[in-house]
C-alpha cells in the first residue's frame, strides 16, 4: 500500500498510516513528525524528508528512508530497524533502549545522548559519516559507532564527546589524536577482540548500503569506556 503524504499534515498522515495493516511505502514526504511512532511488526519505506521523532518509541518495525531525515531519529525506540540513505539531525537515538539505527551519513549534535541497555536489550546506533559535539552525552548503555566515511575534511566527531557517559561503548574508526575525552572516560585503541564485538553489525550497515566491510575493520578504531574506577566523577562537567 502507498500513501502520497503531499499535502498531509503529520496528524493526517500518522492517522492513515495506523489505518492500513502491513507494508507500506509512503511517498512527497515533507517534513511531516512522529512517523510511525510505537509501530511493529511491519515495513515502511519512506521517499522524501520524515520530519522529528521518526520511529520514536518503535516497537519492532523496519523504516527505511531514501534519503535525509530531521532531528530525534528513534527517539525511545525499544525494538526494530531504522535505515536513513543519507544524513540526519541532532539527537539520534535519544534514550533509544533497544534495536538498531544506520545511517550512511552524517549525524549532527548530541547523537547517542542517554542511550541505555537492559536485561537482553542493547541498542546500536552506526553512523557512516561523522558527527558533532556532544556524541553519547550521557550514555548509559548500548553500542555507538561512528565509521568515518565521511569526505569533508572534518574530524569524526566535534567537541565535548561522551560527557556524562556512564555505560555503554563508543567506537570511533580514528586513531583520535586531535579529539579530547573528558575525565570520566577512558579511551584506547581496539584490541582485535574488541572490533570482532562490532564486526556483524559493520557488515549489515555496508550491505545496507553498499561498503566494503573488510576494508572498514582493517581500520583503526578507538573504543570510548565509562572510567569504572571513578564512573561518576564530574558526570555533568566537559572536563
Amino acid at each position: 500500500m502507498t500513501i502520497n503524504a503531499s499535502g498531509l499534515d503529520f496528524k493526517e498522515l500518522n492517522e492513515e498510516l495506523r489505518n492500513i495493516e502491513g507494508d507500506v511505502e509512503i511517498t512527497g514526504c515533507m517534513g511531516q513528525r512522529f512517523i510511525a511512532a510505537g509501530m511493529s511488526n511491519r515495513k515502511i519505506d519512506i521517499s522524501g524528508i520524515p520530519g522529528n521523532a521518526l520511529g520514536a518509541y518503535l516497537n519492532g518495525a523496519t523504516i527505511t528512508v531514501s534519503g535525509n531525515a530531521q532531528d530525534a531519529v528513534g527517539d525511545t525506540m525499544n525494538e526494530g530497524s531504522i535505515i536513513v540513505n543519507g544524513n540526519i539531525g541532532d539527537a539520534a537515538g535519544y534514550a533509544m533502549r533497544g534495536g538498531e539505527i544506520y545511517i550512511k551519513g552524517n549525524a549532527g549534535y548530541r547523537a547517542g545522548i542517554h542511550m541505555k541497555a537492559y536485561k537482553e536489550k542493547h541498542p546500536t546506533l552506526i553512523i557512516g559519516g561523522r558527527t558533532g559535539s556532544f556524541l553519547g552525552e550521557y550514555q548509559a548503555g548500548g553500542t555507538i559507532i561512528v565509521l568515518g566515511l565521511h569526505q569533508d575534511g572534518k574530524n569524526i566527531v566535534g567537541n565535548y564527546p561522551c560527557t556524562g557517559m556512564h555505560g555503554g561503548k563508543l567506537f570511533l574508526r580514528s586513531d583520535c589524536k586531535d579529539i579530547k575525552f573528558p575525565q570520566q572516560v577512558t579511551a584506547h585503541k581496539a584490541t582485535d577482540q574488541e572490533k570482532d564485538e562490532i564486526r556483524n553489525i559493520v557488515e549489515e550497515f555496508c550491505s545496507k548500503f553498499g561498503f566494503n566491510a573488510d576494508e572498514i575493520m582493517n581500520s583503526d578504531f578507538t573504543v570510548v569506556l565509562p572510567d569504572s574506577k571513578n564512573p561518576f566523577k564530574q558526570m555533568y562537567v566537559a572536563n
